[in-house]
């Protein structure tokens, strides 16, 4: 039997609706912003047509050059943790396929996002173009670097585990800034929420994950 475009949508939809309610709030993701993002983009066409089966799986998802999407939870959580508002201009380091960079729009003012592996740059930037989103600008290049002339942020988001609190984007985040990071440590990797003050950098370590390293370049990457 083929299905229409409209049963195919509605399916989705639902599919879409499930993964948020099993996978997202009941792990205790609470922001409304939040999980009316992730009810509202579809994941799918984010994914190669070969993975779109799995776009709405509890598990990264392959998307080429050894990188996946990230677990439908783990973007909830990061971007909760931001305490994302309106006016916020937000960082990203690796855009990836585009996905999360879409969560961040729905959320903040505007989004400046670095993608390291040149062939997922247009292709980003295309899927977003197409979705409507106006307030994303992506480039190719050193994310560990960050994106200085358009600094200070009010939130950077990292999704690569760095090695050693990077520095160098500490210092583009702006004064009661908040950073979402992987960090790798002798117990193994943890999410930590970095909050930027008069008085220095706040550090709270929030649970163990799982992500590809983060490629510091120079002296001055971290």
């Amino acid at each position: 039997m083929i299905r229409s475009q409209a049963e195919d949508e509605a399916r989705l939809a639902a599919e879409r609706a499930e993964m948020v309610d099993r996978q997202i709030v009941d792990r205790g993701v609470a922001d409304a912003r939040v999980l009316r993002a992730m009810r509202s983009i579809p994941r799918h066409l984010f994914l190669p047509e070969r993975y779109r089966h799995e776009a709405y799986a509890d598990s990264p998802v392959l998307i080429g050059h050894q990188q996946t999407i990230s677990q439908p939870y783990i973007v909830a959580s990061m971007t909760e943790h931001l305490c994302l508002d309106q006016s916020d201009r937000v960082l990203e380091i690796g855009t990836g396929c585009g996905y999360q960079t879409a969560v961040l729009a729905e959320l903040a003012r505007f989004v400046y996002s670095i993608e390291r592996i040149d062939d997922f740059v247009q292709p980003a930037i295309a899927r977003l173009a197409d979705l409507g989103y106006q307030n994303v600008r992506i480039k190719g290049g050193d994310g560990s670097r960050g994106w200085p002339e358009e600094a200070p942020f009010d939130a950077i988001i990292v999704t690569a585990a760095a090695t050693r609190l990077p520095q160098s984007l500490l210092r583009q985040l702006r004064i009661g800034g908040r950073m979402v990071t992987p960090l790798a440590t002798t117990y193994g990797q943890q999410l930590v929420k970095l909050t930027k003050t008069e008085h220095g950098v706040e550090e709270q370590y929030l649970y163990a994950v799982r992500f590809v390293p983060l490629i510091e370049d120079g002296p001055d990457s971290c």
